[in-house]
């Protein structure tokens, strides 16, 4: 077979003697044009879509570093729960009572007077610090069954708090409903 080169030289004069058809440099220019802009459109999309992967890429990795150092708590410190299960479950308990013990006073006894809420918060808060400094202790002597045994008896003490106060202020409430009965029985 011929190469085409070779073909389009032997009948140069076949080709030679005939002009293309009218408006085809315009066509070809237009064509030209078309294809030149589509390939840049192409390639002008490339750089914005690399740097909208690399802006989230980096918001990510901020984002994740901000909350590994300044949103996360507790990286000094160690839960019960992380010495075994048997204590996860222990401490899993105590939670569950100190809490609903915190939602019936919230609810049922503190609900009408901030400033009690307020001082019964800022106890439970210094009650608190003392746990977060066991929880410290702990991390840094994770066997130290002393400190286990102050974690629990932290939480049994704050259970056996919050149910003293909440036995007090049913027994004010009770003592402020009995008289109300009897002044609407007399009338």
């Amino acid at each position: 077979m011929k190469n085409i080169e070779d073909i389009i030289r032997e009948n140069r004069n076949l080709f030679d003697d005939r002009e293309p058809a009218e408006g085809h440099f315009e066509r070809f220019e237009w064509k030209l044009e078309r294809r030149l802009h589509s390939q840049a459109r192409r390639r002008s999309i490339v750089p914005y879509l690399l740097k909208a992967a690399v802006v989230t890429v980096l918001i990510t990795l901020s984002s994740l570093w901000v909350w590994d150092n300044f949103i996360r708590t507790g990286k000094d410190r160690m839960a019960l729960g992380d010495v075994s299960p048997e204590y996860r479950e222990v401490e899993n308990y105590y939670v569950r009572q100190v809490k609903s013990m915190e939602d019936e006073l919230d609810t049922y006894y503190l609900s009408d007077n901030p400033e009690q809420k307020k001082m019964l918060e800022q106890e439970i808060k210094s009650m608190d610090s003392v746990y977060v400094q066991l929880q410290k202790d702990l991390k840094a002597n994770p066997n130290d069954e002393r400190i286990i045994n102050a974690m629990i008896e932290h939480y049994q003490a704050k259970v056996e708090v919050l149910s003293y106060i909440i036995n007090q202020l049913k027994s004010i409430r009770n003592q402020n409903q009995k008289p109300q009965k009897n002044e609407s029985t007399n009338i």
